[in-house]
């Protein structure tokens, strides 16, 4: 089958307007006029028609596109703990579970009939809820459940799902006799949430997967925009011959802006210009880019002197089906619709070969070299978060390191994958910090 042509109606002159407009749409949870930022609704909805046409006959995704939001809905292969990282609160936490929870539960108890809400109102209709879910509940008593709220509230607001009209949620959470009264936009709130199957429907969590069955192409395609790298070894042999081809990565090259490397062991489409990604590696992430980066650096060390051992890596497929089947472990039984209970779909033969051996880092090793760069700096050079936490950094260095594809956590330590290796300069590329902020890394050269 010929490949589709990316953005075959635009014209040259217009072609960096074009995938500026991708680039929006495919980093966005959602465009509003105030989300992510005022402006970005204005230019991508002068190439909406094109869009939907190249993101549903490359990818098979679903743009939603209207005057006042723009929403993609994914088709997802595989599970991507990555993902997640939306749900933050306004200070970057992570929503833990029960964040998770009360923001179903809010979006949930939205009516269309109501334009506007309180929230002590609000509280009134999702706590009855949340107190009839075991390990959940709601307690205004109990401290953290009224600020989970606040988070919840701050992430539909910073979205313009809700707009606060009047008071202050903060002091509804500090008991000052406070409420806060918000204006609902329905539309917003019906595009934030719309899984791609009856959530009661489902048995599995990979009833939310679209599998691997379908079109390798499409496949393909997909994973090369939603990773940071492809390996070869990760796919099925109809899938790595695509992956092989030209046409497919120049296409997509084409229609993103972004530069395709090849190597022996996969592709990836790289980003001189840090606009399209949320990563940016190495950039002014902060301590934790910057430990990471250092990390790569002492691992290429190791790799040149020979002195890492080298195992058998997990395979794709049996990573997956482990994360599946601990999610699956906490699935509640009662409310599923077992008539029209959705199974989980097929699947391909996994890969005909093992992958090759990779090399090995055994966690008492890299505790080590994050000591070596505490030894080195200073504690106090780590700013207070990290001064007193060596190991609580290396973690979260590492959790960002394998959401980039660098390495790849396995029991007892990590392994590095082949992309690490092109990080092996990486000090010299590491940007210093803003003035004012505590450099660990002063010894290395600027970007």
């Amino acid at each position: 089958m010929p490949e589709p042509r990316a953005a075959a109606d635009v014209a040259a002159g217009d072609l960096g307007s074009y995938q500026d407009a991708v680039r929006l749409v495919l980093t966005s949870d959602l465009i509003t006029a105030v989300h992510p930022r005022p402006g970005m609704l204005e230019r991508v909805l002068p190439w909406a028609d094109q869009l939907t046409r190249d993101l549903r006959d490359l990818f098979g995704y679903t743009l939603i596109a209207t005057t006042r939001q723009v929403r993609l809905i994914r088709r997802l292969d595989v599970l991507d703990p990555s993902r997640g990282k939306i749900f933050t609160s306004r200070a970057g936490k992570p929503f833990d579970r029960r964040r998770l929870a009360y923001l179903c539960l809010i979006l949930g108890s939205f009516q269309r009939s109501r334009v506007e809400v309180s929230l002590a109102d609000l509280v009134r209709l999702f706590a009855p809820v949340a107190n009839s879910i075991d390990g959940l509940g709601f307690d205004p008593l109990v401290p953290g459940h009224k600020g989970a709220v606040v988070d919840v509230v701050g992430w539909l607001v910073e979205r313009g799902a809700l707009t606060l009209s009047d008071g202050s949620a903060e002091a509804w959470a500090r008991d000052e006799g406070g409420d806060a009264l918000y204006d609902v936009d329905h539309d917003v709130c019906a595009a934030l949430f719309r899984p791609p199957r009856p959530v009661q429907h489902l048995t599995s969590a990979a009833g939310l997967l679209d599998g691997l069955g379908g079109s390798p192409e499409a496949r393909v395609r997909r994973l090369l925009l939603e990773r940071p790298v492809v390996y070869y070894a990760d796919l099925d042999a109809e899938a790595a011959a695509v992956l092989r081809r030209d046409d497919v990565t120049d296409n997509l090259a084409r229609l993103t802006g972004l530069v395709v490397e090849r190597r022996a062991e996969g592709v990836l489409l790289a980003d001189p210009g840090g606009r399209f990604t949320d990563k940016a590696f190495p950039g002014r992430g902060g301590v934790v880019n910057r430990a990471a980066g250092l990390l790569l650096a002492r691992i290429a060390d190791l790799l040149e002197e020979d002195a890492l051992a080298w195992v058998e890596p997990p395979v794709e497929s049996e990573a997956q089906a482990d994360l599946l089947a601990r999610i699956d472990a906490a699935l509640p039984e009662a409310g599923v619709v077992r008539d029209l209970a959705w199974s989980a779909p097929e699947r391909v033969p996994d890969p005909p070969r093992r992958p090759e051996p990779l090399a090995f880092l055994e966690r008492h090793r890299l505790e080590e070299l994050i000591q070596d760069l505490y030894e080195k700096f200073g504690a106090a050079s780590f700013t207070g978060a990290w001064q007193q936490d060596p190991y609580g950094l290396l973690d979260a260095a590492l959790v960002l390191l394998a959401d980039l594809r660098l390495t790849r956590p396995v029991p007892g330590g990590v392994v590095v994958l082949p992309a690490a290796v092109r990080y092996r300069n990486i000090t010299l590329a590491i940007p210093s910090p803003p003035k004012g902020q505590l450099d660990i890394f002063e010894e290395t050269a600027p970007a």
